[in-house]
C-alpha cells in the first residue's frame, strides 16, 4: 500500500537528487534535499485540506484533481512561477532567465543578486502575512501556549496582522536605505523598490486569500443547495439528478482546491528563495516536494491517519515565519542557505516530535481525552 501510493514520489526523489548532484555536486544535493523536506512540510496542511474536500468528490473529479490539478501545481506553481519571479525582478524574459541559468551562470547570478532585495521584500511580506494570520487566530489546539494564547487574544484587534507587516516593511526599507547611504548611496534607490515590492507581496496575499474565501463560500452554497434538493426529492418521492448536482458542486470544489493549492504553493516557492536563487535547484526541490503532496493527499483520502500529528501545522507556520524574517534580513545581510533550511526543518521536526509525545500521552490515558489538557512538552 505504501509503495503503491508513494512509489512515484520515491522514484522522482532519487532522480531529482541524482540530477542535483550531477548539476552542482554535494552542495547542490544538500540544497535540493532541504528544499524537498521544506516543501513537503510546508505543504502538509495542503494535503490534509485537499483530502478533506477530495473525499466529497466522486471518482471522476478525484481523478481530474489528482492528474490535471497536480500538473498545474507541479509545472505551473513549482516550476514556472519561480522563473517568472526571477524574470520580472531581473527585468529579463523567462526563456532568457532559464538560458542564463544554464549557459551564463555568473551573469545570471549577478542579475538575481541585483534583484534579490525586491524578491526578498515581496516574499518576506507574503510569508509574514501567512504566519501572522495563523498566530493571531484563536484555535482549540495550541502548541507553544505561552506564545499562542496571548497572541490569539491580541488577534481580536481588526487588521492587526496587516499593520504589523507594514511596520516591519517600513523598518526593513528604512534600514536598507540608511545602510546604502552610509556606504556611499550605491543602492539608495532600491529602498523604494523594497517598499513597493513588499506592498506588492501584501496585496498578493490579500488577493489570494480573497479568492480562496470566494470559492469556499461558493462551495458551501452549492453543497447547501444540493442538500435542500435531496431533501425535497425525498419528500416528494422523486429522484434527484445526482450527476448534475454532484457535477456542479464538484466543479466548485475543483476550483476551490486549485485556488487553495496555488495559495499553499506560494509559501513553498517564495520560501525557497530564502535558501537558493538557482532556478534548476529550486525546480528540482519543489518538484520533488509537490509529488509527495500528491501522494500524501491520496494516502489521506484512503487512510485518513496523518492528521493525527496535530502540531505539524503549527511547526510549518513557525517555519514560514522564520523564513519570512530571514528573507527580510537577507535584503541587507547574506545568510548561508543551509542554515536557513536547517532552521525551518528543525522547527517542523520539533513539532512532529511534540505531536508524537501528545499521541503517546493520550494513549497512556486510555483514550482520546481532552486535547487541550495534554501538554505539548515544548
Amino acid at each position: 500500500m505504501l509503495l503503491k501510493t508513494f512509489g512515484w514520489s520515491f522514484a522522482i526523489t532519487a532522480l531529482g537528487l541524482a540530477a542535483a548532484a550531477f548539476y552542482g555536486g554535494w552542495e547542490a544535493f544538500g540544497v535540493v534535499a532541504i528544499l524537498s523536506v521544506l516543501e513537503i512540510s510546508l505543504s502538509f496542511d495542503n494535503a490534509v485540506v485537499n483530502a478533506g474536500i477530495l473525499k466529497k468528490m466522486n471518482a471522476f473529479w478525484q481523478k481530474i484533481f489528482l492528474t490535471i490539478g497536480v500538473l498545474i501545481a507541479v509545472f505551473g506553481m513549482r516550476l514556472v512561477f519561480p522563473v517568472v519571479i526571477v524574470a520580472i525582478t531581473a527585468k529579463i524574459g523567462p526563456i532568457e532567465a532559464v538560458d542564463l541559468s544554464f549557459n551564463q551562470p555568473e551573469r545570471y547570478q549577478e542579475l538575481v543578486t541585483d534583484a534579490h532585495p525586491a524578491i526578498a521584500a515581496f516574499g518576506g511580506m507574503f510569508l509574514l502575512m501567512i504566519f501572522l494570520d495563523f498566530i493571531f487566530e484563536e484555535r482549540d489546539i495550541q502548541w507553544l501556549r505561552w506564545i499562542e494564547r496571548p497572541l490569539a487574544k491580541l488577534g481580536k484587534v481588526d487588521m492587526l496582522s496587516v499593520c504589523i507587516a507594514l511596520i516591519v516593511l517600513l523598518v526593513a526599507a528604512m534600514t536598507f536605505a540608511t545602510s546604502a547611504h552610509q556606504h556611499g548611496g550605491g543602492h539608495a534607490d532600491k529602498a523604494e523598490t523594497v517598499l513597493l515590492s513588499g506592498v506588492a507581496g501584501l496585496i498578493t496575499y490579500l488577493i489570494v486569500g480573497g479568492l480562496s474565501g470566494f470559492f469556499e463560500n461558493k462551495l458551501e452554497e452549492e453543497e447547501e443547495r444540493e442538500h435542500e434538493a435531496e431533501e425535497e426529492a425525498k419528500r416528494s418521492g422523486k429522484k434527484v439528478s445526482a450527476v448534475a448536482l454532484a457535477g456542479k458542486a464538484a466543479f466548485f470544489m475543483f476550483l476551490y482546491l486549485e485556488v487553495l493549492d496555488a495559495s499553499f504553493s506560494f509559501d513553498g516557492v517564495i520560501g525557497a528563495f530564502a535558501i537558493t536563487n538557482e532556478i534548476v535547484l529550486m525546480a528540482l526541490g519543489l518538484g520533488i516536494g509537490a509529488m509527495y503532496v500528491r501522494s500524501l493527499t491520496v494516502y489521506l483520502v484512503r487512510q485518513g491517519t496523518l492528521d493525527d500529528y496535530v502540531y505539524l501545522e503549527h511547526g510549518a507556520h513557525y517555519a514560514i515565519g522564520a523564513l519570512a524574517v530571514l528573507l527580510l534580513v537577507t535584503i541587507q545581510y547574506q545568510i548561508n542557505e543551509l542554515i536557513t533550511g536547517f532552521i525551518g526543518v528543525a522547527l517542523i521536526g520539533l513539532s512532529f516530535w511534540s505531536s508524537v509525545r501528545r499521541n503517546k500521552a493520550l494513549e497512556a490515558e486510555g483514550g482520546e481525552g481532552s486535547k487541550e489538557e495534554v501538554p505539548s512538552g515544548v
